[in-house]
């Protein structure tokens, strides 16, 4: 739950005065509220105050600032793509947990491609030979970024045709069935799920479409800002999503609850919190308060009872709220979906949100080029380091 503090303190921590404070309220960087102890009084969101107090407190270095751009504590692009406002996730000003109520992925990438109607994720072609996965997924992806086109002097619309084509193609190579319908009606078919379960998997994957400025996002644009092919700059993103501490980490949680299991959900989270490792799935920077795509999805899919015991015990014992990829493995747990799914359903849906990043880079004419600091040995300095 949120806390609130007086104007006293607020200017306290900021190191303000009032009229200061006003500034920031007007601007949308502080929430306020009525004090209910005396309604001619206000008070102040302190997760607000203290975010503020750490922007100001890091300065406004070139270094500060430079190194900040790269690991987080600044935006460095910018993008219309997705935000974060009141601790929830926004689509183009849109609620992406209200979206997710009722929308379908190919609905949600026509809002956030900017398109003139749904996409079509259609995809005709069967999967030929391979056993469906990431294998099959990634050896696709990579003979079309091999062969792909540089997206520059080609039109928009050009452009978003071949963007339904990879999420279709790759969908199909994670196992979602060859067709024309939509794809959470492909996968469930493809995986022999009932259409309640479709339903589950719909809302999963527009809660996963996109995520503002993540490291995937960023390699994908980075790619997209040299011209590269969209097949390329999808591979670029995907395979950084692919990472146990970015998109696979739904994996992680799918080991825990083995552990859970086949230990018990007591045993489990003693060894855990006995050896200090930390238990992935739980807790997230961006929401203090608790994921709310997490929520959302635990809401419409009750996990097995162990699990359910364990994501109880462990949210009171750390003070942790479960994340997106916790809800992601319960889904799977509970529905016996195939081993690779959670991260099938993840790339998929966020490969359309890789995409709207690259469209979205093809309009800023220039390359993004970081630069190192470098702390290396000094030419010519007789080994002394910088």
């Amino acid at each position: 739950m949120a806390s609130w503090i007086s104007m006293d303190e607020a200017c306290r921590q900021l190191g303000v005065r009032a009229q200061t404070v006003y500034a920031y309220v007007s601007r949308g960087k502080l929430e306020v509220m009525p004090d209910p102890a005396d309604t001619r009084r206000s008070l102040y969101r302190a997760e607000d105050v203290a975010a503020l107090a750490r922007r100001k407190q890091a300065g406004r270095k070139h270094e500060t600032l430079a190194t900040n751009t790269l690991f987080g504590a600044e935006p460095s692009i910018p993008t219309a793509l997705c935000t974060f406002v009141r601790g929830r996730p926004h689509y183009r000003g849109h609620d992406a947990v209200e979206l997710a109520r009722s929308a379908t992925l190919e609905e949600a990438a026509q809002l956030l491609w900017d398109a003139e109607q749904p996409a079509d994720f259609s995809c005709r072609a069967a999967l030929r030979g391979g056993k469906p996965g990431r294998v099959a997924a990634f050896s696709a992806l990579g003979a079309l970024a091999a062969t792909g086109h540089s997206t520059r002097g080609r039109l928009t619309r050009v452009l978003h045709q071949e963007g339904q084509g990879l999420v279709g193609q790759f969908a199909t190579a994670f196992g979602a069935q060859a067709g024309t319908q939509a794809l959470h009606l492909r996968f469930a078919q493809g995986w022999k799920l009932p259409a309640e379960v479709a339903e589950l998997l719909r809302t999963a994957m527009v809660l996963l479409l996109d995520h503002e400025l993540t490291s995937s996002a960023f390699a994908a644009r980075i790619a997209a800002s040299t011209g590269a092919s969209l097949p390329a700059c999808l591979l670029a993103g995907l395979t950084t999503l692919s990472g146990p501490l970015h998109g696979d980490a739904s994996g992680r949680v799918q080991a825990l609850f083995s552990e859970v299991e086949r230990l018990g959900e007591d045993a489990a989270l003693a060894h855990h919190l006995s050896t200090g490792q930390p238990l992935a799935g739980f807790g997230h920077f961006l929401y203090p308060d608790g994921d709310p795509r997490a929520a959302a999805l635990l809401a419409l899919c009750e996990p097995p009872e162990v699990i359910a015991r364990f994501i109880d015990k462990a949210t009171q014992l750390t003070g942790l709220a479960p994340n997106i990829d916790v809800a992601l493995a319960a889904l799977v747990a509970h529905h016996r979906l195939p081993a690779d799914a959670a991260f099938g359903l993840f790339a998929t849906a966020r490969s359309v949100g890789l995409l709207a990043h690259s469209l979205e880079q093809l309009g800023v004419a220039q390359v993004i080029r970081p630069r190192g600091r470098y702390v290396g040995v000094l030419p010519g300095a007789g080994g002394a380091p910088a």
